[in-house]
């Protein structure tokens, strides 16, 4: 490179990566969708646009029609002339290889909008001047492929175009619409289309092809050194730009022998600006600092944090330069960190380390990354580097946050033991215990993350070493989020609940209607036999649980249950739900998903059994063929069993799992199968209870059935359950809601019940199984959670 005639060598690639090149990526997105958007109101809302388009027509149409033609000749030309004009800024800018992607970004743009159905269509352009200006005009103003080709050649030109000009080409372009509304004429679809095809394209041949902000502008960066007296004599890269500043290396002839300095591009800026948009969206405001207004302001903070940090004796680097350059770069030049890091060091370091930390508290500053790379000794003074997220007047919350990644970075380098007893010996055991409230995930910053290797196995040591140092015997997390998982969690299956019960809150009116016919001593014992459905449930998991748990509090859980089950498909909510509260009674992971497996295989090989018996005892009166699924169906499905087990033996990931993650708990439930032969007692248990919720649920509905004049036997009400049920199961919604009802309707007038008692006695038992549960289920497991039971 050559700066004002000197020749200063650059080593290393100065190229950022398509991938974060942000400004651009966002740029696309955008564009794609503009088009999708226009797409689907041109296909759906079309008419309701052209009624709005005629109305904003007649009332802006205030030019008589000798004046609207004089608009229309004057814009058409300006039009067409505008892609010379483009053509022309370039050559005079000698932007010569900008000329490939404008040519390209024309063609393309055009030849999107030229497919038809039958091929391509060619523009029907004459350019023999007609009689009539105007016609000759608006076969280009009216035509979406000149549109489109004017978007697309603007966008590829305007990073490399001046911005008062950029800005007049642009207003130009997009002036159509509303001049098309004051002549009182529409404004095509099709031009609106081709104006977002040409965005699009062009967007992504920017992408590709890059902007002017990805030129770094070294010259500029050389000639603000040389104000400052630093004369620079080569450029060494040690950090590309991408996530983060463009790090070089620069030998000086100056005060100081070699500086380092970061470039901050304008793709840096838009990933900054997001990072701290989504932060301030999902962390408390105590957490967070004021979001900064733009690039300058971040990199002019930081340098001033420095020097703020520099005056304690603290600071490691000592800032030199704070500059905006071209093309909207910005310099951050800074003397090379003094000191060794700490990880090349003994951990007799460990009490300077966090007695400098003190200091920097008492003065009321934060880090915000202090990972270990940041943290140096020199001359057996602990000083800091970085300061990126720094605060000065920092909140308790902040202090605190740099008191637990100091846990974490030291942990990491010279092991729990001497990290933690280094922290209370100089800040105080209160200190350490409420900074360990934070050794969680999400107060952990990414930089820390990325610099230390198993840094969640780092973060979970230090807590309990803590807890261990201090005596406490549980260290609670502090939420720093504006949601918990759990809120999160809840409000999910809140939605859900409220999206599976709106079929059944619309069909209250006639149920309700129903309801004054019903024998309400009837739907009080299904109700009755629903309830036994949950001590039957609860004794089959406590014996599969080997009676390590209490069995009151599992009864209680099986009404947190329903509404777990409820709102999540397949019912997989429940079972998560139970493993977690076998977890917290004490049962280890492995443990408790096997009891939870092993009840549900009992729950399955029971189903079964009695489907047999009671399949028997309904005799030859019962035509079970309703049920029995097409010829076609169960060949398709073996099919796509065969399928899956071909996937499941041929791709190796997924054969690891089975055998890493699948087989061992197999295994387990195998196993205590094996037990359960050799323990009659417990075995009978389990087999009694599964067998409870069955005939319960089918009790609870013979019951409904029997409130509303019944005409059927217990026998054939439960094979309808329990084939009903079955095949409702496999329904993709929550709980089931739609396919159940659907279902036990369906099976109760195969077997002759009338429709006018089958559909009320269905919805009764629904209201009786499910919907009065799972709105017991809410509050009970918040219980749960609040007695810290799951």
């Amino acid at each position: 490179m050559r700066v004002d005639g000197r020749d200063i060598p650059v080593t290393g690639s100065l190229l950022q990566p398509l991938i974060r090149r942000t400004s651009d990526i966002i740029r696309v997105v955008l564009a794609a969708l503009w088009v999708s958007v226009v797409v689907a109101a041109s296909m759906i809302t079309r008419p309701e646009w052209l009624a709005l388009e005629h109305s904003v027509s007649g009332i802006v149409a205030f030019l008589n029609p000798d004046q609207s033609n004089l608009v229309y000749l004057v814009y058409g030309m300006a039009i067409l002339a505008l892609p010379f004009a483009i053509l022309i800024e370039l050559i005079i800018s000698r932007q010569w290889k900008l000329l490939a992607g404008y040519a390209a970004a024309g063609l393309v743009a055009g030849l999107l909008l030229s497919i038809t159905g039958t091929g391509l269509s060619t523009p029907q352009w004459h350019l023999q001047v007609p009689d009539r200006l105007d016609t000759f005009l608006s076969q280009f103003l009216d035509d979406p492929r000149w549109i489109a080709m004017l978007a697309a050649v603007l966008t590829v030109s305007s990073p490399w175009l001046p911005t008062r000009p950029r800005r007049w080409l642009w207003f130009l372009l997009l002036a159509f619409a509303p001049i098309h509304l004051v002549v009182s004429a529409v404004v095509p679809a099709r031009a609106m289309f081709g104006l977002a095809v040409g965005w699009l394209v062009g967007a992504v041949i920017v992408l590709v092809v890059g902007t002017p902000a990805l030129e770094v502008p070294l010259d500029a960066a050389v000639r603000v050194l040389a104000k400052r007296g630093h004369t620079v004599t080569a450029f060494t890269v040690v950090h590309p730009a991408g996530r983060g500043p463009l790090v070089l290396a620069a030998a000086v002839d100056g005060p100081e022998r070699e500086l380092m300095v970061e470039m901050f591009g304008k793709n840096q800026r838009s990933f900054g600006a997001l990072r701290q948009l989504w932060r301030w969206i999902t962390f408390r405001a105590s957490e967070t600092a004021a979001l900064h207004g733009s690039m300058h302001r971040a990199v002019e903070h930081r340098a001033l944090m420095t020097i703020a940090i520099g005056e304690l004796g603290l600071a490691a680097q000592t800032p030199v330069a704070v500059a905006s350059l071209e093309r909207g770069w910005m310099l951050y030049a800074h003397t090379v960190p003094r000191g060794k890091p700490i990880a090349e060091l003994s951990g007799d370091v460990l009490t300077g380390v966090w007695k400098s930390l003190d200091t920097l508290h008492r003065a009321q500053v934060s880090h915000g990354d202090l990972r270990p790379s940041e943290i140096r000794i020199d001359d057996g003074t602990t000083l800091f580097s970085g300061f990126a997220v720094a605060e000065y007047g920092a909140s308790a919350a902040q202090l605190q946050s740099d008191v637990a990644q100091l846990l974490v970075s030291t942990t990491a380098i010279f092991g729990k033991e001497p990290a933690v007893r280094a922290a209370i010996d100089t800040l105080g055991e209160h200190a350490v215990v409420t900074a360990a409230s934070r050794l969680t995930k999400s107060a952990m910053p990414s930089g820390i993350r990325k610099a230390i290797p198993d840094w969640n196995e780092v973060l979970s040591s230090a807590r309990d070493e803590v807890r261990k140092q201090t005596g406490h015997e549980k260290i609670q997390a502090e939420q720093i989020t504006r949601f918990s998982r759990n809120q999160i969690i809840q409000l999910v299956l809140l939605l859900a609940l409220v999206y599976v019960a709106y079929p059944f809150i619309s069909a209250v009116p006639t149920f309700f209607t129903q309801l004054k016919t019903a024998n309400w001593w009837w739907a009080l014992l299904g109700l009755a036999v629903s309830a036994l459905t949950y001590v039957g449930a609860a004794a089959a998991l406590w014996a599969c649980a080997s009676g390590l748990v209490s069995f009151r509090n599992l009864v209680i859980m099986q009404v947190a249950n329903t509404f777990a089950a409820t709102t999540t498909p397949a019912r997989v909510g429940g079972l998560a739900l139970s493993v977690r509260f076998l977890q917290k009674g004490g049962l280890g992971a492995v443990r408790a998903t096997a009891a939870v497996a092993l009840q549900q295989a009992v729950q399955i090989i029971t189903h079964l059994s009695l489907l047999v018996v009671f399949s028997i005892a309904a005799g030859t009166s019962a035509d079970l063929s309703h049920f029995v699924p097409d010829a076609t169906v169960l060949y398709l499905a073996a099919g796509v069993g065969v399928g899956i087990i071909g996937t499941f033996m041929f791709v190796p990931k997924l054969r690891s799992w089975l055998n890493n993650s699948v087989r061992p708990q197999l295994q387990e439930v195998l196993g205590e199968l094996g037990e359960l032969a050799r323990d009659p007692k417990r075995f009978l248990i389990i087999i009694l209870g599964c067998a409870a919720i069955t005939l319960g649920q089918a009790g609870a509905l013979w019951a409904s059935v029997e409130a509303f004049g019944g005409g059927t036997t217990f026998i054939t009400v439960t094979i309808v359950t329990m084939i009903g049920g079955t095949l409702a199961s496999a329904a993709p919604t929550p709980g089931g809601v739609g396919a159940v009802e659907a279902a036990l309707i369906g099976g109760l007038g195969a077997f002759g019940l009338p429709v006018n008692i089958a559909i009320p006695s269905v919805l009764l038992y629904r209201v009786l199984t499910c919907w009065l549960p799972v709105f017991c289920g809410w509050p009970t497991m918040r219980w749960l959670a609040k007695k810290n039971m799951i």
